[in-house]
Order: C-alpha cells, then sequence, then structure tokens
C-alpha cells in the first residue's frame, strides 16, 4: 500500500480492558464514523468470548471492519493485516466517513501506520517442527532460549511465553540466515504515520486496570469459554494453530489436556493478560504524538469530549 498523508485516519489505542471499544462505540456513532479493528485474534470467526469481540447488536449500530475475517484454521500476518486493514482504510473514507483505527495489538498498528520489513515466506513444515522441538523438551523458554543463541536482541525483545513470534523469530534466521532484529534494522520505519493521524491512548491506574483485567476473565468464563474452546477443538481445529494458541485460549486448551484445573486456567489468564498489558504500555511508549486520557480520573462523558477536542482537524 502506498503512503497517503492525505488520507485521515482516527486511532484509539491502548491496553488490554482498558476501555477501548467502549469509548469507540460512542465516537463512531456521533461522528459518523466507521470502526477497523486492530486486534490479533478478533480476526478469527467463531472466536467471540476469549476475544471480546463487540457483540452483534454494537456492530450493528457501527460498521466495523477487520473483525471474522478468517477460519481459526489459517495462519494471519501482520503483513496481510497491513494490506486488509489498508484496503478497508480506502474502502470507509471514499463512502465519505472517518475510519476509526481501534485496538491494542502493537505489530498491526506498527504495520499499518509505519510498513513492515520483508521477511521469508511461512514456512508451515518447519513451524511444527519447531512447536514439536518445544513440546519435546518440556520447558517453557525452550523457544526463547534458541532464540537467545542466534539473536539475542530479539530474545530479550520477546517474552519466553510468546511462541507465534519466538517461531517467527528463529524461521526467519533459519531461512535467510539473518536474525531478524538485523532485518529490522535494516528497514527504515518512517518516523511518522502514512496517514493524517490523530492518535488517542486510553490508560487506566494499575489497580484500576488489573481490577479490570480480573473481571473480565470472570465474565468470560460465566459467558462459555470452556464450551467456545471445546467446540473449536471438537470441530477440528489444531491446539497449535495461531489462534488456539491466542491468551486466553492456549490456557483453557491445556486445562483441557488435564495440565492443571479450570480454575488455574482462569488465573493463569488473569496474570498472562497482566503481562500483556505491561508489554503493550512498553510498546506503545515507543509512539510518538499520542495524546493520552487517563480513564481512572475521568468519566466516559468526559474522555469522550476530550477524544472530540482533539481528532478535531479530522472530523
Amino acid at each position: 500500500m502506498n503512503s497517503d498523508l492525505t488520507l485521515p485516519l482516527a486511532v484509539i489505542l491502548g491496553p488490554t480492558a482498558v476501555g477501548k471499544s467502549r469509548l469507540a462505540l460512542s465516537l463512531a456513532q456521533a461522528e459518523n464514523m466507521e470502526i477497523i479493528s486492530a486486534d490479533a485474534l478478533q480476526i478469527y470467526r467463531e472466536m467471540d468470548i476469549g476475544t471480546a469481540k463487540p457483540s452483534l447488536a454494537e456492530r450493528a449500530l457501527v460498521p466495523h471492519h477487520m473483525i471474522d475475517i478468517v477460519s481459526p484454521a489459517e495462519h494471519y500476518s501482520a503483513g496481510r493485516y497491513e494490506r486488509e486493514a489498508g484496503e478497508a482504510i480506502r474502502r470507509v473514507w471514499q463512502s465519505g466517513k472517518i475510519p476509526l483505527l481501534v485496538g491494542g495489538c502493537g505489530l498491526y498498528l506498527r504495520a499499518l501506520l509505519q510498513g513492515l520489513c520483508e521477511g521469508p515466506e511461512y514456512d508451515p513444515i518447519l513451524r511444527e517442527k519447531l512447536r514439536q522441538e518445544a513440546q519435546s523438551a518440556g520447558r517453557e523458554d525452550y523457544l526463547h532460549q534458541k532464540l537467545k543463541e542466534i539473536d539475542p536482541d530479539s530474545a530479550q525483545r520477546l517474552h519466553y511465553r510468546d511462541q507465534p513470534r519466538l517461531i517467527r523469530a528463529i524461521e526467519v534466521y533459519m531461512k535467510t540466515g539473518i536474525p531478524l532484529s538485523v532485518l529490522q534494522k535494516r528497514h527504515s520505519f518512517p518516523s511518522s504515520s502514512r496517514y493524517r493521524t490523530k492518535i488517542i491512548g486510553l490508560r487506566r491506574e494499575r489497580r484500576d486496570l488489573y481490577a479490570r483485567i480480573e473481571q473480565r476473565v470472570d465474565q468470560m468464563m460465566e459467558q462459555g469459554l470452556v464450551a467456545e474452546v471445546k467446540g473449536l477443538l471438537e470441530a477440528g481445529y489444531s491446539e497449535h494453530s495461531t489462534a488456539l494458541q491466542g491468551l486466553g485460549y492456549k490456557q483453557i486448551v491445556a486445562a483441557l489436556r488435564g495440565e492443571y484445573s479450570l480454575s488455574e486456567a482462569a488465573r493463569l489468564i488473569k496474570r498472562d493478560s497482566r503481562h500483556y498489558a505491561k508489554r503493550q504500555f512498553t510498546w506503545f511508549g515507543r509512539m510518538s504524538d499520542v495524546h493520552w486520557i487517563d480513564l481512572s480520573t475521568c468519566s466516559e462523558e468526559e474522555a469522550l469530549r476530550e477524544t472530540k477536542k482533539v481528532l478535531a482537524e479530522l472530523i
């Protein structure tokens, strides 16, 4: 997708459970906007509860894009997201509306706003071999240690439980002989967005955010997350698929395998969600030109007014 700095794009970003979707829905309704999701799991069909996907009623109020677009069996890359979300932005703009990008996936946000470095094609045979190696090793940090030997810079950046990205970094080295971190340094990321953007960042005090994470996970369990995961496995989707390795899903899969109880799975989802929120804040902290709003210190109405004020020149 070629740069086009004339295309307006409003952005709402923030960590998991901070309240992005609620604010985005209110804003989009008030300002005749359409929402472009930047969530790495909401792209998958049949995965509604564990992804905190907007309801059908909410999607009837405001058109949403980049939700329910692929099967859980498919691998979906950041490069594909860059292309397809870019096309969605153009369609919204051509319809006379302003696109509103909403999400917390730092990789997808960077792919869309700044582009990605070129890497080798995904190799499903190699990726399965690496997964089997990790499973046979019986250590959670096996892939992280393997990556540390060949690409310490990438290993330092990635969490030891982030299997999909660890596998990708190892795959890049094995296919090219060049560490992913080196390829990324060679790629010239623009210092600013390829769109005419205004970016709103949402945050909360740590105690407030963690309480919301706890509440969200409890709600997901009550709403039927376990049944959702069982249904996906019974439909034939591999527990090793990118979709079922996602946060909230892999913990339930492990519980269903008998590795631990469902109550322990819920505890681990809460813990890993807190860790994910920390990594999101680190990622967003590297971004420039973000106008931050603290939802712990203002009402929803005040946050909406502040957001409209910041986005005024776009909308």
